[in-house]
């Protein structure tokens, strides 16, 4: 399993409509990506607004380029996401899972 991770900042006025976004617009196109197994997204709250740290599961490098293509370190950041956001990460990074202990209905 790979973990993608990336991350972003939001005034506090626009983050819970970045989250919606997240919710009724990306969720919904990972999931239609073979190899998608999942997400997680945690803020909080900062002096400057408040951070976002996006987390999505993949099955292999493959099944990330499906997503990511060309360049699968390459943020994929629609531009209604982009406007909700003060700054994001333009370059996402990869992790191999190690250890996890979190139930599968995470």
């Amino acid at each position: 399993m790979i973990a993608r991770l990336w991350s972003a900042r939001a005034t506090a006025a626009l983050a819970p409509s970045y989250l919606d976004h997240f919710r009724r617009n990306v969720q919904p196109e990972l999931r239609k990506v073979a190899g998608f197994s999942g997400a997680t997204v945690l803020t909080r709250s900062a002096p400057t607004g408040v951070e976002i740290l996006v987390t999505t599961f993949w099955q292999s490098l493959p099944s990330i380029d499906a997503f990511a293509a060309p360049d699968r370190e390459a943020a994929v950041v629609a531009p209604e996401a982009a406007a909700l956001l003060t700054d994001y990460d333009r370059r996402v990074r990869h992790y191999d899972l190690a250890i996890s202990d979190l139930p599968n209905n995470l």
